[in-house]
């Protein structure tokens, strides 16, 4: 007999619909970091806010889709606190830029609610928090 402990198995996040949110978040990482990282380099004086605020989506965009593909329930944790903070990060700027229009001189990832990419800002984070709680129902009970 072996004195070795066997570790549980690390609850998957990317079976099923999980596999498909992975990889939309990824292409919302690529798509969220690269047109910040241009805007920034090329022309950040002419609307710093709404720039920074793509940056930072692209940045919670990564983090959630490294946290789905990590898997286990620290992960999944961290990836439910960071897809409501995108819900109301997406929520209050897209309500934000169709209330007062003016306040930003170019448009973010999360204005209008995501509108120049399908409203996948705004489907995303409400997908993601029903697949990771559904996940945790789903998850074999610790033995």
């Amino acid at each position: 007999m072996s004195a070795v402990e066997e570790k549980p198995a690390r609850n998957r996040l990317i079976s099923g619909p999980g596999t498909l949110l992975v990889w939309l978040y990824g292409v919302m990482v690529v798509g969220a970091v690269s047109r910040s990282v241009y805007q920034i380099a090329t022309d950040f004086g002419r609307a710093p806010l709404a720039y920074s605020l793509s940056a930072v989506a692209g940045v919670v965009y990564g983090f959630i889709t490294y946290s789905l593909v990590r898997g286990g329930e620290t992960a999944r944790r961290a990836a439910l606190v960071c897809c409501a903070a995108e819900l109301v990060g997406v929520l209050g700027v897209g309500t934000w830029t169709l209330v007062e229009p003016s306040a930003f001189a170019d448009s973010t990832v999360w204005s209008d609610y995501g509108m120049e990419y399908l409203f996948i800002p705004v489907l995303l984070p409400l997908s993601a928090l029903y697949w990771l709680r559904r996940s945790r129902e789903q998850a074999p009970a610790a033995g």
